[in-house]
């Protein structure tokens, strides 16, 4: 891991014609025709840059940056066959869910909805899967899918299914899907691989040629490439992904344990960190307020002081949502039900904020809270 790191941390791409120690940004679209580069479109030394970090921190060989994480995905999903059978994780992110349902009656796939944290549904997996795709720990819920244990029972049944994993929340510093037995990782470079809530991205990283060059193909033609300056933020981030990981997993053990003392709550969500698939984990949180207090998240989110409400999380600053209105809002309401969310649930993303200072605002919203209950 430390070697990872440090390698990462000291990439760069050749810049001995000018001696720099920071690349600079190639903000052009056209290079001469025998460059490796040739138009940004294809790629640039910038996002060139970057892929090379983001591979070493999964410990791959090849990856692939896009526009967006979403933009990740959507290539994904370019790669099947039309009528393919895809299986998706119940507990997963609203837009990708709902970019899933949506291509399904596009391209007829069959899609296939489980709770792959269960050991028994992952033995209800078909044979036939084109693809298996799943976020571990899972948003919301931070639930646990065994990626070696499903990657071992897919392809013992077909070997051809791809075993897909959203590695955002985990980040590569604490989880490598990939050397567990998954064939691409994907991440949103928006959350901590940016960290700093002012940059879009997102990879998709394998170790096999042919998969990486598919998705060259799929970013080419369909112009979803990542732009030279946000392949620059996001090299820039990287150098103090670990050290904010350091402080959003201490920050994150502190807050839990103020949450779970806490009356108003109901019940704290939290992954389990078992050393070996996922190393540690930091940063996001889901709890339940208690059933007495309906509608009261419009109610707390306003006596916030130090939480932004925005559409964000994994950044230096702390962030409050509610996953029914916000992060799964495009889903309908018996989706949302069949994902057991409903409206006393609230993420709270830990930026790098004193703890004391977090805890005596989340102290004030409750009281306020509290006195406004009839």
């Amino acid at each position: 891991m430390t070697g990872s790191i440090t390698r990462a941390l000291h990439h760069r791409i050749n810049t001995a014609s000018t001696g720099t120690v920071v690349t600079p940004i190639y903000q052009n679209s056209a290079f001469p025709a025998d460059s490796p580069y040739f138009y940004t479109r294809k790629n640039n030394p910038n996002i060139s840059e970057i892929e090379t970090v983001m591979a070493q921190l999964e410990e791959a060989e090849h990856c692939v940056a896009f526009s967006t994480g979403m933009a990740a995905i959507n290539s994904l999903l370019n790669l099947l066959q039309p009528s393919a059978t895809i299986v998706v994780n119940r507990d997963i992110y609203g837009c990708s869910l709902k970019l899933f349902i949506r291509e399904a009656k596009r391209m007829k796939f069959s899609l296939v909805q489980l709770d792959l944290s269960d050991l028994k549904d992952i033995d209800q997996i078909p044979k036939e899967t084109a693809l298996v795709f799943f976020e571990t720990p899972t948003n919301p819920f931070l639930k646990t899918v065994n990626i070696k244990t499903l990657a071992d029972r897919v392809k013992k049944a077909c070997k051809d299914t791809l075993i897909v994993v959203d590695n955002t929340w985990a980040t590569p510093l604490f989880q490598h899907p990939l050397t567990l037995g998954a064939d691409i990782s994907i991440h949103s470079a928006t959350k901590y691989i940016s960290g700093h809530s002012d940059v879009m991205g997102g990879f998709a990283i394998c170790k096999s040629p042919d998969l990486a060059e598919a998705f060259r193909e799929v970013r080419f033609y369909g112009g979803a490439v990542m732009d030279p300056n946000s392949a620059w933020l996001l090299r820039r981030s990287v150098q103090t992904l670990h050290i904010r990981m350091r402080c959003h997993v201490a920050t994150l053990k502190e807050m839990a344990e103020f949450l779970i003392q806490e009356p108003l709550v109901s019940k704290v969500y939290l992954p389990v960190v078992d050393g070996k698939q996922l190393k540690d984990y930091g940063g996001i949180l889901f709890f339940d307020l208690e059933p007495d207090f309906s509608g009261a998240y419009e109610k707390f989110r306003d006596a916030l002081q130090l939480f932004s409400s925005g559409t964000g999380m994994a950044a230096v600053t702390s962030m409050v949502a509610q996953p029914y209105t916000g992060s799964h809002a495009s889903l309908d309401d018996e989706e949302k039900a069949q994902m057991g969310l409903g409206h006393q649930l609230i993420r709270l993303s830990f930026g790098l904020e004193p703890t004391a200072d977090l805890k005596a605002d989340i102290t004030q919203a409750f009281q306020h809270l509290k006195a406004q209950q009839p």
